[in-house]
């Protein structure tokens, strides 16, 4: 029998989240609401004694000090209620949790078949407030109709005895499953089976499928079997596995690039092996630190003689975009399983995040699926849930405004681990299928959640029916399978591991199995969250929480008790075998059975054109512009452009702080408000040694040339660690790709040549500076596509394309936490100095984009100047002779040296005759110029002789002096006074844009 369960709190304490919900209707929409007080709602499906109901309502769901709660509906007062639950399908963790907590309280076990399920009600008070302006809150800020349901009820309507009664989402399959045979009569046959099935098969793709099924030894052996014709779990398998997230076919496309369309074509063959392979396995080769790179799920390194670390990064765009919260926590706790998932399993000890989305305040005529300002909220709450609620430190990260994110948003995540060098007595990086292994699945169960959108389209819609392709990841159940793992890697129970994200167990099972040469999985064993699902629904399904596990028969029994121990379920599935083939049965009936080799040989590449026009060929100029009037007030303006302004309001909500390994944490400075460079961790407590991570997003630069934003970004992402002190001889790199369409199309596409001519040129950048700077790129993703469409103001649709973006983030080793540094100025006498000159580049700056102004002249990166001055700093940095260093970034001179003085609380005279600059510049180019490769350094004064020794030979000067009076003062090229700002004007500045938020 169900029961409901409301709970709120007492009258006399303020609701916050309620408060906040009335400021957001008002800023938003303009809705003024008088009170808003929040009710859970906790509906139990299970057989309880009423003595059981108390208990649990006393000890488990109740906080007596601040809490009241009933089984009948709550009095509490409003003009409107709005109920707020899942639908149907979709991952209830709290529920989830409940459950578990339950069985705990009254120290019994529930059946399967016992649920909880956790919901809202909001209840709102406002004289002039309608129903359609509840439902308004409830489509544009409470609820998502992808994942959630929602109930308006007026105070008319309401019946204090029922309430909203009592509902059950439960999943309700009145389905049998079955297999379907596809036949492949011709390719436009099979043709219209992709289209209808959206398994997005490539055309040239279709061909080689239809030869294979159609061969006669593959028919001979396939009628032993009962089969004859592809079956549609064969033909999932082999679109997810030819799918472009899976297999990169972009990247390992053929290009016929030209400089221009005049130019000869020069043919550009599989990027990833000419620009990222090949120069990765040089490097690797030359650097004994590199331990891992380019196959496994994560890249390692070695951070001492007794432990790797581990990197990944991921992205989660369309997801995202489409239900931002679930999309994000599903990114970032699904980037987590990577380092679980190398090697032999690697213990997590940090993530990061970038988001890029569309102007937060946008108000044009163009309608997104979410506006940016709701986007945001959602995608930073999903990653702080992921990463706080699985008790690891987000410790890093970044935001990009930009219209060019209407269309999709894009959200990086990344992941570090850390693992030993050596378990069970063999490098703990190496692992490998055998045949007799035992295939199991471990953490969660499989649904709907995570199919590619063909349930949504097959099946008519009702109230049981599940929310098919979206996922909402659960931290709880995977920090119990993260330690469960942690303690079989360490007793030698793992063989091989890795886990199920794209495409689920046909992508983990089927690359898998590619060591041993095959497998026999009995799909009736995968545990399923419900009843109905047909064969290929769970082979493809990417339910989360889970990974795939290779264990020996005789350590079964062991890895069993220990996942007992730790209240993660875990299935044997099958085993793996040596005879080519991936064989799948279910119940007995084989429902597909293809060679292993089908995938890796025979299909043709895919193939674009792509044409590069210079910027003087798409007719960029330079602005002529008057000299500002008011200096000090154009760098206020520019410390509040969403782009360079504080976002404390989203770091803050981020723990850094668990497992107490924080050195460098993402804010510094005297008040611990000002962002640092890079993050640094102590990964293993008894050491002294460190890790530094970092990262770098300019896609502004893309607008005029995806070359020099790839170079700038990784330049930066280099400076970043240095200026946190570590050495330029241990940096691994991740380059995560985001790329608008590159298929030419003249309608739909008119640009893609152009797009795909960006791409060649930014993965020859990315080989030419990783080389020079010696940089393995230990893991990497590309996520194509990042196109959107827009509804407008009659209806039509409205394609936009973000920009052309990477993200690169570094990694280092820190031989000495004790000599890191930081941004903020130290003390009154310290010398300013500034490392590197400054050019007029000022291309897709922000200061340019502050007056309306795109420009040309894009930062470059001059590598023969640049290394030798890293290097120089790195060694001032081991002589412990500078106290703060700042990497100079987005803005330029004038901004950063605003941070410098925010973050000491201390103010800072500086002569604009002495930075180091080529000549002609005007004062708002020195300032304001994004030129690559600088610093600001500040050194006391009796180690200034020593410091410019060790740089000597490189572009530096010392432009200032540090003091007490807490103020920035600009002296400009003649002598005079150009600005004068006060710290705590400039923190007015920089965090008025968004303070309201904190």
């Amino acid at each position: 029998m169900p029961y409901r369960l409301e709970i709120t709190s007492r009258s006399d304490i303020p609701d916050p989240e309620g408060q906040g919900i009335r400021r957001k209707a008002k800023d938003y929409f303009g809705i003024d609401i008088a009170d808003v007080r929040i009710i859970q709602v906790v509906t139990i499906d299970a057989d309880l004694t009423p003595d059981q109901l108390t208990m649990l309502q006393r000890d488990l769901f109740t906080n007596p000090v601040t809490q009241v709660s009933s089984f009948d509906p709550l009095p509490t007062p409003f003009d409107f209620t709005l109920w707020v639950g899942y639908r149907p399908g979709v991952k209830d963790n709290p529920g989830a949790t409940a459950v578990e907590a339950m069985a705990d309280v009254l120290g019994t076990a529930f059946p399967p078949e016992a649920a909880v399920y956790t919901s809202k009600r909001y209840c709102l008070t406002g004289a002039a407030l309608t129903a359609e302006q509840v439902d308004l809150l409830a489509a544009e800020l409470l609820a998502n109709d992808i994942i959630q349901q929602w109930r308006v009820i007026g105070k008319d309507r309401w019946d204090p005895r029922t309430g909203i009664g009592i509902i059950i989402p439960k999943v309700t399959l009145n389905h049998t499953p079955t297999l379907q045979i596809v036949p492949i009569d011709s390719d436009a046959a099979l043709q219209q089976v992709s289209d209808a099935r959206n398994l997005a098969l490539n055309p040239n793709d279709i061909p080689i499928i239809r030869a294979y099924f159609l061969r006669p030894d593959v028919r001979e052996a396939r009628s032993v079997m009962g089969l004859s014709d592809p079956t549609d779990v064969e033909l999932e398998y082999i679109s997810q596995a030819r799918s472009d997230h899976c297999n990169h076919n972009t990247f390992g496309g053929r290009f016929r690039y030209q400089a221009g369309p005049d130019a000869p074509v020069e043919f550009v063959d599989n990027l990833f092996k000419t620009f990222i392979q090949e120069p990765t396995l040089t490097l690797a080769a030359k650097k004994p630190w590199v331990v891992s790179v380019l196959w496994d799920n994560a890249g390692a390194g070695r951070f001492d003689a007794d432990h790797y670390y581990v990197i990944t990064g991921e992205t989660h765009n369309s997801p995202s975009n489409m239900e931002a919260y679930g999309g994000a926590i599903t990114g970032i706790v699904g980037v987590y399983r990577d380092p679980m998932g190398t090697g032999k399993g690697a213990r997590l000890v940090m993530g990061t995040y970038g988001y890029c989305v569309g102007p937060r305040d946008y108000d044009g005529r163009l309608k997104p699926r979410l506006h940016p300002r709701r986007l945001l909220d959602g995608v930073v709450e999903g990653v702080r849930d992921g990463g706080n609620k699985s008790g690891i430190p987000t410790t890093f990260g970044q935001v990009t405004f930009h219209p060019g994110y209407l269309g999709k948003c894009l959200v990086f995540v990344t992941a570090v681990g850390i693992m030993p060098a050596v378990v069970d007595g063999e490098p703990s990086d190496r692992k490998t299928t055998s045949p007799g292994d035992l295939v199991i699945m471990c953490g969660g169960r499989v649904g709907k959640d995570g199919i590619h959108g063909v349930t949504a389209s097959s099946e008519v819609f009702s109230e049981h029916t599940p929310a098919g392709h979206v996922q909402i990841g659960d931290p709880y159940t995977q920090k119990k399978m993260h330690d469960f793992l942690l303690e079989a890697r360490d007793e030698g129970l793992i063989a091989f591991i890795t886990d199920n994200g794209g495409g689920g167990l046909s992508s983990s099972v089927g690359e898998s199995a590619r060591y041993s040469n095959g497998c026999e999985i009995q799909l009736e064993k995968v545990p399923l969250k419900y009843e109905g699902l047909d064969q290929w629904e769970i082979w493809v399904s990417e339910s989360q929480e889970r990974m795939t596990v290779a264990v020996k028969p005789n350590h079964i029994d062991r890895f069993m008790a220990l996942s007992k121990k730790h209240a993660v379920e875990s299935t044997v599935i099958g085993r793996y075998t040596d005879t080519g083939m991936l064989h799948i049965t279910y119940e007995g009936e084989t429902c597909a059975c293809v060679h292993m080799d089908l995938l890796t040989a025979g299909f043709p590449q895919w193939e674009f054109d792509a044409v590069w026009l210079s910027p003087e060929a798409r007719g960029l100029t330079e602005p002529v512009l008057e000299p500002p009037m008011n200096y000090g007030r154009l760098l206020l303006d520019l410390l509040a452009r969403p782009n360079i302004c504080s976002k404390e309001w989203i770091i803050r909500q981020y723990d850094h702080e668990v497992q107490g390994g924080s050195v460098i944490k993402p804010l510094v400075g005297a008040q611990r408000d000002v962002p640092a460079d890079a993050a640094v961790i102590r990964p293993v407590l008894a050491s002294t040694k460190g890790l530094a991570v970092s990262q770098a997003l300019l896609p502004y630069y893309s607008a005029i040339d995806a070359y020099h934003m790839t170079a700038c970004t990784i330049d930066e992402g280099v400076r970043r660690l240095i200026a946190v002190g570590a050495g330029v001889d241990h940096i691994g790199g991740v380059d995560n790709f985001c790329w608008p369409n590159i298929q030419h199309h003249p309608e739909k596409n008119p640009d893609g040549r152009f797009k795909a001519a960006q791409l060649v040129r930014a993965c020859r950048a990315l080989k030419d500076l990783c080389l020079v700077y010696g940089i393995p790129l230990l893991s990497g993703k590309d996520s194509m596509y990042v196109d959107g469409h827009l509804v407008g103001p009659y209806g039509e649709s409205h394609k936009v394309s973000a920009l052309e973006t990477l993200q690169f983030s570094t990694i280092g080793v820190v031989d000495d936490i004790d000599l890191c540094m930081t941004p903020d100025s130290k003390a009154p006498g310290d010398r300013v100095y500034v490392l590197g000159e400054t050019r007029n580049e000022m291309g897709a700056s922000e200061y340019y984009a502050h007056l309306g102004y795109l420009g040309r002249n894009v930062p470059r990166v001059r590598p023969d100047e640049t290394l030798p001055r890293y290097a120089a700093l790195a060694d001032a940095v081991a002589d412990g002779l500078p106290v703060s260093i700042h990497g100079v970034y987005r803005g330029g001179l004038g901004v950063h040296l605003a941070m410098v003085v925010m973050g000491g609380d201390l103010g800072m005279e500086i002569d604009m005759t002495r930075i180091p600059a080529e000549k002609g510049l005007r004062p708002d180019a020195l300032l304001f110029s994004e030129s690559a490769g600088r610093f600001i350094v500040t050194v006391p004064s009796d180690r200034c002789r020593a410091f410019e020794r060790r740089l000597a030979g490189t572009d530096f000067a010392c432009i200032g002096t540090v003091t007490e009076s807490p103020n920035l003062v600009i002296r400009g090229l003649d002598g005079g006074t150009l600005a004068v700002l006060s710290v705590t004007a400039l923190k007015s500045a920089w965090k008025g844009t968004f303070g309201e938020l904190i």
